[in-house]
């Protein structure tokens, strides 16, 4: 369930999870707010990846 799931800092836990209220408050549920929180955690990491990746 928890794979492809970076690690997190503290303060990116935090900027995570106000992210999830604020799509809870605009109505979308708490498991489709934490899944397109996740997504988006993942895609910024893939593209960090990547971008180190061209730079070597």
């Amino acid at each position: 369930m928890f794979n492809n799931v970076p690690t997190l800092t503290h303060a990116q836990q935090q900027k995570a999870a106000e992210k999830i209220h604020e799509l809870m408050a605009k109505g979308i549920s708490s498991g489709e707010a934490i899944r397109i929180v996740a997504d988006e955690i993942r895609e910024a990491e893939a593209k960090q990846n990547a971008a180190q990746s061209e730079d070597e």
